[in-house]
C-alpha cells in the first residue's frame, strides 16, 4: 500500500495541510511576511455578516440541490430498473447530461439563460430575470441558475448510481414483495427505499461534496460576480482576486465541520443500530 499512501499524502495530505498552516499566518499580497496571527483570521471570519449570509446560502444550496437530485435520480432510476423497448433511449437520455464536457455545457446553460443577442426570447428571459430577482431579491435569478444546472448535470449521475444499487439487490426480494404488499407505494417505502439506503446515503454525500466544489460551474453561470456569495466561490474572490491567502483559507476550511457532520449523520443513518428482540 506503499505507492497508494504516498500518492494520498502528496495529493491531499501535503496541500490541505498547507491550507491549515496558512489559515495561521497573515499571508497576503498586502503583507511582506507570513506571521503567525493564530485564529485571528478565524475570528475576522466569525465577525463578518457576510459570512454568516454566505452559510446560509451554502446550507441552502446544498438542502435544494440535494434534494432535487435524489428525488430525480430515484424516479429515473426505478423507470430504467423496469423492461421496455426504449430503455436504452431512456438510458442514454440520462446518461448524456452527466457524460457530456462540462464547459460546453456551462456556456450553453449560460447563454440559455442570459442571451447574448436580442431576440423575443431574450425579452422573454430578461423579463422572467427581472421578475425573480424582483420578488425574491438580487441575485434569485443567478441563484436559481446554478441550481438547476446542478441539479440537470447531477441527477444524471444519481440515477445511474441508484439504478446500480436496484439492478445489486436480488430480484426475489420484490417478488415477495409484491406477494405480501398492496400497491407499488408499499413496495417503494417498505422494501426498494430500506435496501436502497446505503446507496442513497453515498449519493447525498458525494452532492455535498460535488456541490461544495462546484467552482467553475457557479463562477461561470455568474459571470465571475459574487451576486450570491456561495462559501467556495466567495473564498476564490479572497484569494485570486484580493491577494488574502490567509482569509480564504480560513474561509474554505469553514466547511470542514459541516461535511464531517454530514458524514457522520449519513453513516448513522445507513449503518443504523436495530434492537433485537429478547
Amino acid at each position: 500500500m506503499a505507492p497508494a499512501v504516498v500518492v494520498i499524502a502528496g495529493v491531499m495530505a501535503y496541500p490541505v495541510a498547507w491550507e491549515v498552516w496558512t489559515s495561521f499566518t497573515a499571508f497576503s499580497v498586502r503583507s511582506e511576511g507570513r506571521a503567525f496571527v493564530g485564529l485571528a483570521n478565524y475570528r475576522t471570519m466569525l465577525a463578518d455578516p457576510m459570512f454568516w449570509r454566505a452559510l446560509a446560502v451554502t446550507v441552502v444550496y446544498f438542502a435544494v440541490t440535494t434534494g432535487a437530485k435524489l428525488a430525480l435520480g430515484l424516479g429515473m432510476a426505478l423507470l430504467l430498473a423496469r423492461p421496455s423497448r426504449l430503455r436504452g433511449v431512456v438510458f442514454l437520455a440520462v446518461f448524456l447530461p452527466w457524460a457530456y464536457p462540462g464547459g460546453v455545457t456551462v456556456v450553453a446553460w449560460f447563454w440559455m439563460l442570459n442571451p447574448p443577442l436580442i431576440t423575443s426570447y431574450s425579452l422573454l428571459a430578461g423579463n422572467l430575470k427581472h421578475a425573480v430577482d424582483g420578488v425574491f431579491g438580487l441575485g434569485a435569478w443567478a441563484f436559481l441558475s446554478v441550481a438547476l444546472f446542478n441539479v440537470w448535470r447531477g441527477s444524471s449521475f444519481t440515477a445511474v448510481f441508484l439504478l446500480a444499487g436496484l439492478n445489486a439487490i436480488p430480484t426475489e426480494l420484490f417478488d415477495y414483495a409484491s406477494l405480501e404488499t398492496r400497491n407499488g407505494w408499499q413496495r417503494l417505502r417498505h422494501v426498494t427505499l430500506p435496501l436502497l439506503r446505503p446507496f442513497m446515503a453515498l449519493a447525498i454525500f458525494l452532492s455535498f461534496t460535488t456541490a461544495f466544489a462546484d467552482l467553475a460551474n457557479v463562477w461561470m453561470l455568474t459571470g465571475g460576480r459574487i451576486i450570491f456569495p456561495v462559501i467556495g466561490t466567495y473564498a476564490y474572490w479572497l484569494g485570486i482576486r484580493n491577494g488574502q491567502f490567509a482569509e480564504a483559507a480560513a474561509w474554505s476550511l469553514s466547511m470542514v465541520p459541516l461535511l464531517a457532520l454530514a458524514l457522520l449523520v449519513l453513516f448513522r443513518w445507513f449503518d443504523r443500530r436495530t434492537e433485537q428482540p429478547a
